[in-house]
């Protein structure tokens, strides 16, 4: 029941239209009921009694009633699908925008396909529960309402016939419902997992080339596909058998009532006309029911999908400003981190981390993969909260202050390269597409990568590709080298920025990271140990603690873990 309230919450605003539309609706229940009305009068009137007066309006009349009829059908479509798209459309922004503001770890626990399906899938059969079922269900009891009035206004003994099948179709539709609500939750399910194995399998398309891994792939995409046309196979089973059902338990009415009302006619208690305008009520009463019974079947897989998207708006993120927290200052003094633990589960990551870093010092983490240096450097712009400790910028908790002024004060370039599939010139910009031309053409200089960005096809405008396809990898480095810039953020974290590179891709890349960093507070993750030597500071962290800290001399000179790790790299280049 929750789940309705949450759905008619989103529809509150659009309570006039809705109004209009069942105004409509009720007019179109009503035009439809006058049809069968006027059956008699025309036939008893038309037909036996040869009335002229008769013969001139009732034409007029029923043109009268199907322009009518038309016209308010028009309008409560085009006000229900209206209200459904509008609805559908605020929702899923709002699904978008909820889970845009959740932490790291809720996308490392959610698949991106499954998220994609709750986006695009469910919130798309969501939108047949609000417009397509409410319109009929409303548009459809108007009409039944109607129509049931005819047939009893013309006879009230076959109506008491009529009516004893009714009941008899209970339990079925509640049944067929269950059912398809059943299928549904199965159908999106399998949804999420289709598009989360075409997510991963298109992004990753070199690698499943490389390892020759088409035929594996397709093979698993079948299976998921086949679960899907099964599962889609059983909801049209379902809705296929729940309208031929209706139509023999109408049929059984239907054949009652001619052979009762037949037999009135026969024996002169009824008239050809209160029989045919009866039987027409009746049978164009069981076309509502029927529909009914498929709205049904669209609520209960509206209704599955919404309780998995209202789950997904049902997370709490795990970082959100707190209600008393304030605009960080622009950094000038110190970052310290306190006596920091994190963990992911149970297991700690770091242990008892403290650091005191002075503004405009540049602090290198080095150590064997898995030790903990990127989570250590992701706690700061709060990707993941401490579980113990603190981390101070300026004398200020980071959970004090808005998470919107401490991550504009931090600049991000990464092993990976995140690009999106627009300009140069957006890319560069992106934080801030308002920034002049003049800008981006500095910080693309800066990046040194303006030369080989006025050699592409339309320099600045040119479209990249998916995540910078078009580009080599030191080229793609070089822009968000640019982009970093341009953001002009006081600290900075370079996680591995140039381990995947080629050597000469490397110089290039290094220079403009050597321009990045000038009076900038700066982190450092390091794979090629010989890029560090000029830090202030080298931390080295073994599974999740501080074990040495110095310079790159003085590390040498106390021939410890960094010692080892200087000549297993080394001798490993110079093999």
């Amino acid at each position: 029941m929750n789940v309705f309230k949450r759905i008619l919450k989103l529809s509150k605003p659009h309570i006039p239209k809705f109004l209009l539309a069942m105004l409509c609706m009720l007019v179109v229940g009503a035009t439809t009921s006058a049809l069968a009305f006027l059956v008699k009068p025309a036939l008893d009137g038309i037909f036996l009694n040869k009335n002229a007066s008769m013969l001139k309006w009732i034409p007029i009349v029923i043109i009268a009633i199907y322009f009518i009829k038309g016209a308010c059908s028009y309008g409560q479509t085009v006000l229900m699908s209206f209200i459904g798209q509008r609805v559908v459309t605020d929702l899923r922004s709002d699904l978008y925008n909820h889970i845009q503001g959740q932490s790291l770890s809720f996308f490392n626990k959610n698949p991106t396909g499954i998220l994609m399906s709750r986006i695009t899938n469910d919130v798309n059969l969501i939108q047949g529960a609000v417009s397509e079922a409410v319109t009929s269900l409303f548009k459809d009891s108007f009409t039944l309402v109607g129509l049931v009035f005819v047939i009893f206004y013309r006879d009230w003994q076959l109506a008491l016939i009529a009516m004893i099948v009714f009941p008899l179709t209970i339990y079925p539709i509640a049944r067929f419902g269950r059912k398809m609500r059943k299928v549904a939750t199965s159908t999106q399910v399998t949804m999420g997992s289709l598009t989360s194995l075409l997510q991963e399998t298109i992004s990753g398309t070199r690698i499943v080339k490389a390892f020759g891994m088409e035929d594996y792939e397709g093979r698993r995409f079948a299976k998921e596909n086949e679960n899907l046309f099964r599962f889609f196979m059983k909801a049209v089973s379902i809705r296929a058998m729940s309208s031929p059902f209706m139509e023999f338990l109408g049929g059984l009415g239907i054949a009652a009532i001619v052979f009762y009302g037949g037999y009135q006619v026969i024996k002169g208690t009824s008239t050809p006309g209160t029989f045919f305008s009866f039987l027409t009520a009746l049978i164009m009463l069981y076309e509502p029911v029927k529909r009914l019974t498929n709205v049904n079947n669209t609520i209960q897989q509206g209704i599955s999908a919404a309780v998995r998207v209202f789950g997904i708006m049902d997370i709490t993120p795990d970082i959100e400003n707190r209600k008393d927290s304030v605009e960080l200052p622009r950094i000038s003094d110190r970052i310290e981190i306190r006596n920091v633990t994190f963990s992911y589960d149970d297991e700690p990551v770091l242990k008892n981390i403290d650091l005191d870093i002075k503004s405009g010092e540049v602090v290198a983490f080095v150590g064997m993969s898995g030790g903990g240096k990127t989570t250590l450097v992701n706690l700061i712009p709060r990707f993941y909260d401490v579980t113990e400790g603190e981390i101070l910028i300026d004398g200020h908790d980071i959970r004090d202050v808005t998470v919107e002024s401490l991550r504009d004060q931090i600049g991000i370039v990464t092993q990976q390269t995140i690009l999106f599939n627009d300009t140069v010139r957006n890319n560069i910009a992106y934080g801030d597409i308002k920034k002049s031309d003049e800008e981006i053409i500095n910080a693309a200089k800066s990046a040194n990568a303006y030369q080989f960005v006025k050699n592409l096809p339309k320099g600045f405008e040119t479209i990249i590709g998916e995540q910078g396809a078009r580009l080599s990898g030191g080229e793609r480095q070089r822009l968000s080298i640019a982009r970093a810039l341009l953001k002009d953020a006081p600290i900075l974290i370079l996680d591995e920025a140039t381990s995947s590179l080629d050597t000469e891709a490397e110089m290039e890349v290094q220079g403009a990271l050597e321009n990045l960093m000038k009076g900038r507070t700066t982190f450092v993750i390091a794979h090629r140990l010989s890029t560090i030597s000029h830090a202030n500071r080298i931390i080295v962290i073994v599974d999740g603690r501080i074990i040495e800290e110095g310079t790159h001399d003085t590390l040498l000179a106390e021939k410890g873990e960094y010692y080892k790790l200087y000549n297993m790299q080394f001798k490993d280049n110079n093999v």
